[in-house]
């Protein structure tokens, strides 16, 4: 009966040692990235992004985005996806939170998002295109914070945030 004891005593240790081990280990971007001049094909969800802020321009000679990305508000985002698509062709809209939330590296220095992939990108909020539900006042959007990496669902979509585009491959 001891001898039974000290086994189980042993296997608990065991596995709260691997969990110690594995709840340590830091989060990182998703590393499942192909990058083909102004777009990122993101390989674990099967989409293509855009590789700059709406307001940028992909620079090929020096593989970053130049311009100054701008901040929208919800109703002007619709006017900017249409020109999106005329320009680029595809069919670009706004990222669900999860999709954006990919591109979040806990890991990255001052903006949490892999810059050789997304160089350039603001250390602020950027829209989803998914409606905060939860919100007791509608029309509060989700957003992804680049600074800190945290999602929050407490803007309204009369404040402007900075957009990137994301289209299905």
């Amino acid at each position: 009966m001891i001898i039974n004891k000290n086994k189980k005593s042993k296997y608990i240790i065991y596995i709260i040692i691997i969990l110690i081990f594995f709840s340590s280990i830091k989060l990182k971007a998703n590393d499942a990235f192909y990058a083909k001049d102004h777009i990122i094909h993101d390989l674990k969800l099967n989409i293509l992004w855009l590789r700059c802020s709406v307001g940028q321009v992909w620079n090929l000679k020096t593989n970053s985005c130049d311009g100054k990305a701008i901040k929208l508000k919800m109703n002007q985002i619709d006017e900017v996806i249409i020109q999106a698509n005329n320009q680029l062709g595809g069919s670009w809209r706004l990222p669900t939170r999860k999709e954006l939330e990919n591109l979040v590296c806990m890991s990255c220095d001052k903006v949490k998002i892999n810059n050789k992939f997304f160089p350039n990108t603001p250390y602020e909020p950027f829209w989803t295109g998914e409606k905060n539900n939860w919100s007791k006042t509608k029309g509060f959007y989700w957003s992804v914070n680049f600074f800190t990496g945290h999602t929050f669902g407490r803007f309204p979509g009369h404040i402007p945030n900075f957009v990137r585009l994301v289209s299905e491959r």
